[in-house]
């Protein structure tokens, strides 16, 4: 069987799905640009069939502040409040949450630059490690985020999405149960047409809906500074903002950090789609450098404009934390705040279903997902297989109930992914220590950052182990799906043919073909990447 990155005989892959017939104009179909362009000879490159590099420096920006700001930030600072046991204590937690983020995407940004491929952790644990040693992590982690953790979030967001939209309609009450469910069902299914569409639709949407965000965001700071300005700052004097009725625990501030870090999640997400991004070794750093700074900086901002507003009782009884901010200082125009959630996770949705399909792809090209997976539009160059993949779970999830627990469960993987991604980053530099890197941070960076994941996992495990022992117990289903994929490789020929006739009906009903490359943006492999051979196995030959 042959893999399906070996850049097979493509011409003859179009005339299967019926694509070099004439086509509309008379022409033959082998003319049909992905960029829109009708002329070859004028430009060659536009005629391939590929991931077509449409992020520039201000989408790449968005796609990290849109991922980061979701809705936690609206809804629930009062869980860094709640453990930190003090307002004081609670700010300082959020400013080194987000140093703590800037030590981590300072890394990424490296391994972004030294290994330019799209699929983020995946990828570059997958580079770093070759062939087929760590396998069996591997494929755990992929399966895990593919099919469990960005569906449970995207699950998540989707209802809170929905919840907020319907807020006005019910009033007095919660939105029924269906009524949420086919709304957020409603909104998956709108955006994972966009994202099948056009990748620059897909980008347009979260520029517009990141800037949504940050205007919100900006009112609740701008109202918050009118309130210091009018002397009403008393909580943020040193001396009341670190008293506390309790001394918290070494666990308790570990709690509070962990609250913050998971409400500065996405920051590494633009490596999951870093073939797209236009010159990446030079935007791809530069949209890190500037996103996560502002992202703390309004981060803290907000948290003082809540602080010099409520009462600490008062934030900590609220549910919706921007919404009780608005009800009490907005008045009649307080119906912003659901609004401004509302919009705020209509774009996280469309950040999420943007950058875990990249995963999915990614997975795929590397043989440990059906290779369906790995195909693109031969017009519109998207993932399609990939995101209806992704959308599927989530409705599955949507479906099932208990979201909330779910993400719980599933939350710490995420986490424990990012300290095996930056062990990987130190273990690269020793195994490979002449290979041209455009940046190389310094030591102390990526061992600082580990020592504050250690610390926090290890404390995570201790406070609690229940939560984390049903995470690995979820991720470890992965286990019996390995085995029959990939590690069993002598399989009867009849599930190759059952696997070649359903890939071959998913691309006429898809119009997928497997992405083409092109030699002259390749980089030079052998100074880049491993190439290890090893990666034969079942779904490598789907």
């Amino acid at each position: 069987m042959r893999s399906p990155f070996s850049l097979h005989e493509y011409g003859a892959e179009r005339t299967a799905l019926g694509l070099d017939g004439p086509d509309m104009d008379g022409q033959n179909g082998s003319g049909i640009m992905c960029s829109g362009t009708q002329d070859r000879k004028q430009n060659a490159h536009s005629d391939r069939v590929t991931l077509k590099k449409e992020i520039g420096l201000l989408s790449a920006c968005t796609i990290i502040i849109g991922n980061i700001i979701g809705s936690g930030i609206f809804i629930s600072p009062k869980g860094v409040l709640e453990h930190s046991g003090s307002v004081g204590l609670a700010l300082v937690v959020w400013v080194l949450g987000g140093c703590v983020a800037v030590l981590g995407s300072l890394c990424y940004a490296e391994l972004g630059v030294t290994i330019p491929k799209s699929g983020g952790d995946y990828s570059y644990v997958t580079e770093i490690f070759g062939g087929l040693t760590g396998l069996p992590s591997r494929f755990l982690l992929l399966w895990s985020a593919v099919l469990i953790m960005y569906p449970t979030t995207l699950a998540v967001i989707a209802l809170t999405f929905s919840s907020y939209v319907l807020q006005p309609v019910f009033p007095n009450c919660a939105p029924p149960y269906m009524a949420t469910r086919l709304l957020s069902a409603t909104c998956l299914l709108l955006l994972t047409w966009v994202n099948c569409s056009s990748v620059r639709m897909a980008t347009r949407i979260q520029d517009v809906f990141t800037v949504g965000k940050l205007l919100a965001l900006g009112l609740i700071i701008v109202v918050g500074l009118v309130q210091i300005f009018n002397g009403n700052f008393e909580a943020l004097t040193p001396h009341v903002a670190f008293s506390q009725n309790r001394t918290p625990s070494v666990g308790q501030i570990a709690l509070a950090f962990l609250q913050a870090s998971f409400a500065f999640s996405g920051w590494n997400f633009l490596n999951y789609v870093t073939e797209e991004v236009v010159e990446p070794r030079r935007n791809l750093p530069r949209a890190i450098y500037i996103s996560i700074p502002l992202v703390t900086f309004v981060y803290t901002l907000t948290n003082i404009a809540y602080f010099s507003s409520m009462l600490p009782e008062e934030l900590l009884s609220s549910n919706a934390v921007a919404v009780t901010f608005g009800e009490k200082l907005l008045g009649a125009f307080s119906i912003i705040m659901p609004i401004s959630v509302a919009l705020s996770t209509f774009g996280g949705i469309n950040g999420y279903l943007f950058t875990s399909s990249r995963l999915c792809f990614s997975g795929a090209r590397e043989g440990h997902l059906p290779s369906l997976l790995a195909m693109i539009h031969f017009k519109n160059c998207t993932p399609i297989p990939a995101l209806l993949v992704c959308c599927t779970a989530t409705l599955f999830i949507l479906c099932i109930g208990e979201t909330h627990n779910l993400i719980n469960y599933v939350s710490f993987i995420n986490y424990l992914s990012y300290g095996v991604t930056i062990t990987g980053l130190l273990y690269y530099r020793r195994r490979k220590p002449n290979i041209y890197r455009p940046i190389k941070v310094n030591l102390l960076v990526p061992v600082s950052y580990l020592l504050f994941w250690a610390l926090l996992l290890g404390f995570s495990l201790y406070s609690e182990p229940v939560v984390c022992g049903v995470g690995l117990v979820i991720m470890l289903t992965g286990v019996p799906v390995y085995f029959l994929g990939v590690y069993w490789k002598e399989k009867p020929k009849c599930i190759y043919d059952f696997i070649a006739c359903a890939t071959s009906v998913g691309q006429k009903l898809c119009y997928v073909v497997f992405p083409q490359i092109d030699p002259t943006e390749i980089d030079h492999p052998s100074e880049w990447t491993d190439q290890s051979s090893g990666r034969s196995s079942f779904f490598a030959n789907l």
